[in-house]
């Protein structure tokens, strides 16, 4: 009779003890990587471990770069596709419907705020707890860089691409609670921005309020991306104004 060489299976001991190796040795690696990098050492060890996180419905937590031109495509088809309706009165709205604050969408410990935080601004300054201190913005609504402190917040504010309260009056106050938490936390319909620009803004449609010319084309493309996933209708405004600026996409 032949020998078996089927190996006994490991101990839980065993298993954990290993887990734990593992992780000391990514920790002893990021430690070194971000000293030879000047990165951060919790980015590091999330990067070397895979743990990249992704949030909502498809929108990332890694920056994504300037829309091209099959993206600009991509939108123009989506933006066909959707129904054009005028928005319903605000109604009952509060904010609160969508949450009452920012949660940790991809279980990686930290909030979406200051995921989307270390995601847009570099030179960034993190704390362990996620708590990003500081870092410079390149604002997509004003084209202007903007030195961020965790003494100022207000100087640099996460704004929803498509507004909250636009949202609700186009459909959103029917959905469950829970889809309007996913869609308030959605990284693809979040940007680091500019204080004031995004107080400006409000809760302003495409058709009222366009960032600066040199981030046209990508805003209507995170725009519309998000209308098509959440099946949003637009405003007559609003496609119009998207339109307008995916026309000014490079081709």
């Amino acid at each position: 009779m032949a020998r078996s060489t089927k190996k006994p299976p490991k101990s839980p001991k065993s298993t954990i003890t290993g887990l734990v190796a593992s992780i000391a040795a990514l920790a002893v690696a990021a430690l070194l990587v971000a000293f030879l990098t000047g990165n951060n050492v919790i980015d590091v060890f999330r990067d070397l471990s895979g743990q990249e996180g992704q949030g909502g419905s498809g929108g990332s937590t890694e920056q994504q770069g300037p829309a091209t031109e099959a993206d600009a495509e991509q939108a123009r088809e989506q933006l066909a596709a959707l129904q054009i309706t005028e928005p319903a009165p605000r109604g009952d709205y509060e904010r609160s419907e969508f949450g009452s604050g920012w949660i940790d969408t991809d279980k990686n410990g930290c909030s979406t705020r200051n995921d989307v935080l270390a995601r847009d601004l570099t030179d960034t300054d993190i704390a362990p707890d996620c708590k990003v201190h500081s870092g410079t913005l390149d604002d997509p609504y004003t084209g202007q860089s903007i030195e961020f402190s965790s003494q100022d917040p207000q100087a640099v504010q996460i704004d929803h691409v498509v507004p909250l309260s636009l949202a609700w009056r186009m459909g959103a106050d029917q959905w469950d609670r829970d889809r309007r938490v996913e869609f308030a936390n959605d990284f693809g319909n979040l940007l680091a921005s500019d204080g004031p620009a995004n107080r400006q803004k409000s809760d302003s449609g495409p058709g009222e309020w366009q960032p600066y010319e040199g981030y046209r084309c990508s805003y209507a493309v995170a725009y519309v991306d998000v209308s098509h996933r959440y099946e949003l209708p637009v405003s007559t405004a609003d496609h119009d104004g998207l339109t307008e600026m995916l026309d000014t996409c490079a081709s």
